[in-house]
């Protein structure tokens, strides 16, 4: 996550008529287009089908963002091991629709509360799962920041609002309870 925060130092250092010259060369591509951002955030757990019309149909870019919408997403591999540890995962956890956002749960918290206060290594992995999600939410605040300083308010090169866009895509934790169970400890 480091290395794509800082990519965006690049960026910033022009200012709006630089990269006004450089948006042209874009064409219309954008990170909402972007196979391999959609691919992460769909292994995470961000999984948005209506992406998919920005891909041909039967491309392959289309056929790989189809078989990450159905493959079980990060998430869901974390509820496996808290199962595999004795947690029990409420069903609405496990069955929510896909392009829901990941939310918290008070039995997830307490569970994970005491798993972090007893086991010295899953409470170092709980906390390499939270460095990561702290780094997407900045990577997606520098974004915004970004092209608030370079466009303004202008559309984005994908079709969307751009700034606006942008920052309804903020403060969307990939573990809202690894956040939330702070305020217990």
């Amino acid at each position: 996550m480091k290395t794509l925060i800082d990519q965006l130092d690049v960026l910033q250092t022009m200012g709006p008529l630089s990269f006004l010259a450089f948006r042209d060369s874009l064409g219309s591509a954008s990170g909402l287009q972007s196979v391999q951002f959609r691919e992460l955030e769909f292994m995470l757990g961000y999984k948005q089908p209506k992406v998919l019309h920005h891909h041909p149909e039967g491309s392959t870019r289309r056929q790989r963002l189809e078989r990450r919408l159905t493959e079980p997403s990060l998430v869901d591999h974390f509820y496996d091991f808290l199962a595999g540890r004795g947690v029990e995962i409420p069903a609405m956890l496990r069955n929510k629709p896909p392009e829901r956002p990941n939310e918290p749960n008070e039995a997830i918290q307490g569970a994970l509360l005491g798993l972090y206060k007893e086991r010295a290594d899953i409470r170092m992995l709980l906390e390499s799962m939270t460095d990561f999600d702290q780094g997407l939410q900045e990577w997606r605040y520098r974004h915004l920041k970004t092209v608030e300083r370079t466009i303004g308010n202008k559309s984005g090169t994908g079709g969307t609002s751009g700034a606006e866009y942008l920052k309804r895509t903020l403060f969307q934790p990939v573990f809202p309870d690894l956040w939330e169970m702070r305020n217990r400890i």
